[in-house]
């Protein structure tokens, strides 16, 4: 009996998942092929798209010339645009990124940094003029930032399905991939179907096969037939815990302290929802295991952080909201490293396209990302 067949299958269906889907839908040479989303959870985005700040990056923090600042800093304009053209929920918000006069430096350094990626809007506040926007900030100086902004990150990957969907895209959740083989064109893709108590196996052929598997692309490329195990990168499990914060929002903006010099993270910053509602977070803790639970015990610790730039931060009024956990390819200790977005043609397995450590900014690159993908394919 033949194999159903897709000239695309694109393994994941997180918020960059969804974008390729899209991008390929609506892309010249894809727009009439038969694509589908394979997903293993119950609907999209159940893990690292769902479990962030919800924040539209400007493309400040990365190296130059790197991926991120390049697909971050066109993913933001893409973003906006869509979000416009399809009503997705957000708000341009803007961001501070403060710091008191001992560290005056490194904030100019991250205010060239930015310059450097393309980022040209940043403004230099003293502390002046940062008490007038935000009387609740203690700091010497901060560095503006107002083409940052926050999104109804459900509400963006819902809209790329919806379009997707449009475009004859398939949508296949509680499918899990168990095997990729190699086929004389393309490749043959074993699943199972269902929910693990009532399941059956399925198999189908495509033509092109893309892993943004996030958290679990390390594991399913080691699945497929005629990728080197030694290439493959090890992926790294870095969690973050966020604490709603009981009481009226002290801020108009996104307030954020400068990056961790271990280069985990961006520091405890505060973000609002849609709703307007406060958090704190992330942290950044590199873990052996996925757990989403959120330790009540680190409130003390959140609080002392945010004092150094809200001193009327309460302790008590920061309770346990979420956690998510960022797909790093740099071990602890390590400098942080660029996303990996690999077409294996070379690597002699053609019409395979991996996709590694597409942690922050993610979210805000996801349709830059997904053009690049288009153009690889292409």
């Amino acid at each position: 009996m033949a194999l159903d067949r897709f000239d695309v299958c694109i393994a994941g269906a997180g918020v960059i998942g969804l974008a390729i889907a899209l991008q390929l839908s609506n892309s010249r040479r894809f727009s009439n092929k038969a694509i589908v989303v394979v997903e293993r959870e119950a609907g999209f985005g159940q893990h690292i798209s769902s479990r962030n700040s919800e924040v539209i990056h400007a493309g400040i923090y990365y190296a130059a010339g790197s991926l991120k600042a390049r697909l971050c800093l066109r993913g933001k304009r893409l973003l906006y645009e869509h979000c416009q053209q399809h009503g997705v929920g957000y708000r341009q918000l803007g961001k501070l990124i403060v710091a008191g006069k001992s560290v005056m430096n490194e904030l100019e350094a991250l205010r060239l940094k930015g310059l450097r990626n393309g980022v040209d809007d940043l403004q230099w506040l003293d502390r002046r003029q940062l008490q007038q926007r935000e009387p609740a900030v203690e700091a010497d100086y901060a560095l503006l930032s107002p083409s940052t902004g926050i999104i109804d990150a459900h509400a963006y990957m819902q809209s790329l399905l919806r379009l997707a969907q449009n475009n004859g895209v398939e949508f296949a959740p509680h499918t899990e991939i168990k095997a990729v083989t190699r086929a004389n064109q393309g490749f043959i893709v074993d699943t199972r179907i269902g929910d693990g108590n009532n399941s059956e196996a399925y198999q189908f052929r495509c033509d092109y096969f893309v892993n943004c598997a996030g958290l679990d692309a390390g594991s399913l490329a080691r699945k497929i037939e005629g990728v080197n195990q030694q290439t493959v990168p090890e992926i790294h499990l870095c969690k973050g815990d966020y604490f709603s914060y009981s009481a009226a929002g002290p801020f108009k903006y996104l307030i954020y302290p400068l990056p961790e010099k271990n280069t985990q993270g961006l520091g405890i910053h505060s973000t609002l929802d849609m709703a307007g509602q406060v958090r704190f977070g992330p942290d950044s803790e590199y873990v052996d295991e996925r757990n989403y639970d959120v330790n009540p015990s680190k409130r003390e610790i959140f609080a002392a952080a945010i004092a150094t730039y809200f001193p009327a931060i309460s302790a008590g009024k920061l309770q346990p909201a979420y956690s998510g956990i960022r797909p790093k390819l740099a071990a602890r200790g390590e400098p942080a490293a660029d996303f990996i977005i690999e077409n294996y043609e070379e690597k002699g397995t053609p019409g395979l396209l991996q996709l590694f450590g597409i942690e922050s900014p993610g979210l805000t690159a996801s349709l830059a990302i997904a053009d690049e993908v288009v153009q690889l394919l292409s």
